[in-house]
């Protein structure tokens, strides 16, 4: 396993919260450093991308939507974006730009180490392909779990394969409803849950005791890529 300890950049141009999160970054054994500007963010990943990215969303110049924007043109470099703004609106924003994950401010430096931490598990686990439980079969609207095929329905297909292709990534009900494109015409949020709640149900058949589809509150789901 490699030693060498993981590398989180902070973009954020409050000095003193930048600074509070190197010292809780550094103490649990991260390398960390931090710049106060989205174009020099933009600069310093070119030179060493990081293992994560701590992005704040109000950013002199480049904001953090724009840097967001601009990071997952060409990677997939996980995203924790830092706001201010609590509204499901400028969060769904952020999510739909990109981000992993959101934290609100104020908030406690271990929670952005927690998440931090989560966001490299999850990559981890995107990384141990051989672990995985899953196929698709695209061809024939079809997942096999555990070598079982999944009875899905299409819309339930279309919404698993959505997550299984980011786990980790926090999917809005919007975009759940955008991944079935026409095969879903009169819906609700609720109609959203109800297939989520069936597509647990049926990996639940397949795999009991199996919960990898965590509802995020106020935003929609994650699939968490199993340890």
């Amino acid at each position: 396993m490699n030693s060498t300890p993981a590398y989180v950049l902070v973009v954020e141009d409050d000095a003193k919260i930048a600074q509070l999160l190197l010292d809780y970054l550094r103490n649990a054994g991260y390398e960390a450093s931090a710049v106060g500007d989205g174009s020099v963010a933009l600069r310093t990943i070119a030179q060493r991308a990081p293992d994560v990215l701590v992005l704040d969303w109000m950013l002199p110049g480049l904001d953090g939507i724009e840097v967001c924007k601009a990071v997952r043109a060409s990677s997939d470099l996980p995203i924790l974006m830092l706001t201010a703004r609590v509204d499901e609106v400028d969060r769904l924003l952020g999510l739909d730009t990109g981000a992993d994950d959101y934290v609100c401010k104020p908030f406690s430096p271990r929670e952005v180490v927690a998440r931090v931490r989560s966001l490299l598990r999850r990559v981890q686990g995107r990384a141990s392909t051989a672990a995985q439980p899953w196929s698709v079969d695209e061809a024939s609207f079809r997942i096999a779990w555990r070598g079982h095929w999944l009875a899905l329905t299409r819309q339930e297909f279309l919404m698993l394969r959505l997550m299984l292709n980011r786990p980790g990534r926090v999917y809005s009900r919007a975009q759940l409803l955008d991944a079935v494109g026409d095969a879903l015409r009169d819906v609700s949020d609720r109609a959203i849950d109800s297939h989520i709640k069936n597509i647990r149900r049926k990996i639940d058949a397949a795999d009991p005791g199996c919960d990898c589809i965590a509802s995020v509150y106020g935003v929609g789901y994650r699939f968490d890529a199993l340890q």
